[in-house]
């Protein structure tokens, strides 16, 4: 693909794609994130209420892991789609999908009403929900990103990856309103709110993604012939390498920010015995901050590249693996919030905010929705089941975080290697680096 072909081929206007993008993502991540905070404060009694407090929670925790697995199948099929028929397309399709899902887990059953059924369909559901996410995000991402102007697509690509840090803020502080509810009030009927919600929100989601124009990249390369027959096969033929790569260096931004939400939110409640909306308003302020940092880390990999921004988020994790859990064991709600705060903008979001144009930098535009798919969605099994993997690291420590601090800091390290490793890999990018670099400064002058 060149500049030229870009370029030749109509745009919609970018405040337009940027806005229905997020609002988009936004909805997509609100039902990610509220699978997580249910399964952290509220499954555990209501569909596993014959199994004990720890199993509970276990139980939970394994269900929201196991929606993982059904990620990176959703990503060959949508990124199929996408690839093939078009970006539009299968965004549409996961929007219903994942909507679908999430509403009916707010009119489930539970345990004590139908016994192991309640479980069972819990599952089934998660795995709905997981397939449909495999292939949100990367057509969330290309969406913008293949609209944009080349010197600002980090500026533009990280405006619906803030949607993730909103999703958190939105799913957050519905589950605090319901705060006022008694224990009993919102394990009887108060959780189910968030779920039901969803509903709404899935009309207007995809009132909004029907009104978006297919992305210029993609017209421009059908422009040129047919799309590829198989994209998943040209990928593994030509791209392999690189996902692979990508794949390494995504560990560090899903484990990080699960230990941080899910998980993080948990050990404050089961393991400090503190209040639950302690770590909820941490995480809500956190992530609000997140919000308008995204873009802003994004506008720096215009100037400075994508993978050296990337490089800070990775290395700023590995070094704060541990104090991070310091700061929680003193259990005061200031130093909980500042931990918070830090562990998640400076890590997994900074992270965040330039990986999806970071990764579809990797990959020619035939293949670039199954590639990226692929890279989020098969690291994002390990991220899914890290609250599940920390309980029990946890349990095995004897109430101790720092096993999984260790585990958090060498997975860190890991995908510092594997993002330093795409620059040797991937041989036009530092002239890419410049070219952005050089784009910059003539827009500045």
């Amino acid at each position: 693909m060149t500049n030229s072909s870009t370029q030749a081929a109509p745009r919609s206007p970018m405040g337009k794609v940027a806005i229905a993008s997020f609002i988009g993502a936004l909805l997509e991540w609100y039902d990610f994130f509220i699978f997580g905070t249910a399964a952290a404060i509220a499954f555990g009694p209501i569909f596993f209420s014959n199994a004990g407090k720890l199993n509970g929670i276990m139980g939970s925790f394994a269900i929201f892991g196991v929606g993982f697995l059904a990620r990176p199948l959703g990503g060959i099929v949508f990124g199929h789609i996408g690839d093939r028929i078009g970006r539009k397309a299968s965004l549409i399709a996961t929007l219903v999908i994942i909507g679908l899902g999430t509403f009916l887990i707010g009119v489930l059953p539970t345990y004590a009403q139908i016994g192991i059924g309640a479980p069972l369909l819990l599952l089934a559901l998660r795995l709905v929900q997981g397939f449909g996410l495999g292939g949100e995000y990367a057509g969330a991402a290309l969406m913008t990103i293949e609209h944009a102007p080349a010197n600002r697509r980090g500026f533009w690509g990280g405006v619906p990856q803030s949607a993730a840090s909103a999703g958190i803020l939105l799913a957050t502080g519905i589950f605090a309103l319901l705060g006022g509810l008694s224990k009993d009030q919102f394990l009887q009927w108060g959780w189910r709110i968030p779920f039901l919600i969803s509903g709404l929100f899935t009309f207007i989601g995809l009132f909004i993604r029907v009104s978006l124009m297919e992305t210029p990249d993609f017209r421009a390369m059908l422009a040129k012939g047919k799309p590829q027959r198989t994209p998943l096969g040209e990928l593994l033929r030509n791209h392999a390498g690189n996902t692979a790569l990508a794949t390494g260096a995504r560990l560090a931004e899903t484990i990080s920010s699960n230990i941080i939400n899910a998980f993080g939110i948990a050990y404050i409640v089961n393991d400090l015995g503190m209040n639950r909306s302690t770590g909820l308003h941490a995480m809500m302020v956190a992530s609000l901050i997140g919000i308008f940092l995204c873009p802003l880390f994004g506008g720096l990999s215009d100037r400075f590249g994508r993978r050296s921004v990337y490089l800070a988020g990775a290395g700023f994790m590995a070094l704060f693996s541990y104090p991070f859990f310091l700061l929680l064991g003193t259990k005061s709600v200031a130093i909980i919030w500042l931990a918070f705060i830090l562990a998640y903008n400076l890590g997994p979001t900074l992270m965040f905010a330039v990986e999806a144009t970071f990764f579809t930098e990797l990959f020619s535009p035939g293949t670039r929705y199954t590639g990226l798919s692929l890279a989020y969605q098969i690291s994002a099994i390990a991220g899914g089941f890290m609250p599940l993997i920390g309980t029990w690291l946890i349990k095995v420590d004897g109430g101790q975080p720092w096993a999984i601090a260790a585990f958090l800091a060498g997975i860190c390290v890991l995908s510092f290697i594997c993002a330093a490793a795409v620059k040797r890999l991937a041989g036009q990018e530092e002239t890419a680096a410049q070219q952005r670099s050089e784009a910059w400064q003539a827009s500045s002058s």
